[in-house]
């Protein structure tokens, strides 16, 4: 499995790890942290020295009952630290996390590699025109509604099934459209209850009949310190396990807010399945 990011060919037969660089004032972990050109770019050069093979930016929150903000904000906050990062680490592979197409429109202008849409193209009905156009690679996510109502549509008959045929709707429009770098991320926390995230964590090799790449977004979400006890802040060394079990279900990216544990963690997953390079 690869995908094309301006030129350059990422294979997964050796899992890669995605450092998560919020730019939202109100994400639930690091919100507001990354508020200033030093601390964007000490923590965007910490992410790549620990292994990281793309650095995710986000600039509007997805968190449940997260406030909405103007495509004009989410650009505002955008725009300055793609053109930013590019000038400081011209060879980084930009990912940008929105379900926006103006946003992932000026992003890759700018110079980003891929767009990663909590919402496969549901949101916006230009999306998948515009990954078409600019031949980019595609995250696509499972999730239903939106953040600010996802968490009250979480009635599903088979689970597993749902997604799966989610996918293979959303799949079979962008191959339509000339999209073929696609990568899936099942929405571990996006319209899902808790036991539902730890049952499709459990089934997780059952995506792999799609015969694209998955990604993993565990990182310190409610699902860990629930049921640990705690919050975010505390929800690292359960991020870890969680993410080991996502790599051994065949998940070929990780998307953490800590690389260097995620990157332990691959490597131990490559000595294990004798994969180390």
């Amino acid at each position: 499995m690869t995908i094309n990011c301006k030129g350059k060919l990422i294979d997964f037969s050796i899992p890669k790890i995605m450092g998560i660089l919020n730019l939202a004032l109100d994400s639930f972990f690091d919100g507001g942290k990354y508020s200033d050109e030093k601390s964007v770019l000490g923590q965007c050069e910490k992410m790549l020295s620990e292994g990281a093979t793309f650095i995710d930016l986000g600039a509007y929150s997805s968190r449940p009952n997260a406030d909405d903000i103007s495509e004009e904000e989410e650009l505002s906050r955008m725009l300055p630290i793609v053109e930013l990062l590019l000038r400081a680490f011209p060879e980084v592979i930009l990912s940008i996390d929105t379900f926006r197409s103006k946003i992932a429109q000026r992003s890759l202008e700018a110079g980003a590699a891929l767009i990663n849409d909590i919402s496969a193209g549901r949101l916006d009905e230009n999306m998948f025109g515009l990954i078409a156009k600019f031949k980019a690679p595609y995250i696509m996510m499972h999730m239903r509604g939106n953040p600010k109502t996802m968490q009250r549509q979480t009635d599903y008959k088979d689970l597993m099934i749902e997604v799966r045929y989610y996918f293979s709707e959303r799949i079979a429009k962008a191959r339509a459209l000339g999209i073929h770098d696609i990568v899936i991320d099942p929405g571990f926390g996006f319209s899902k209850t808790r036991e539902q995230n730890f049952e499709l964590l459990q089934q997780l090799d059952l995506i792999q009949t799609l015969g694209l790449p998955v990604l993993a977004g565990l990182s310190r979400k409610s699902m860990i310190y629930k049921t640990l006890g705690g919050d975010a802040n505390t929800a690292l060394n359960g991020t870890t396990a969680l993410n080991m079990l996502a790599l051994d279900k065949g998940a070929k990216i990780l998307r953490v807010h800590d690389v260097k544990q995620a990157m332990e963690c691959a490597k131990l997953y490559e000595e294990l399945h004798g994969k180390s390079e």
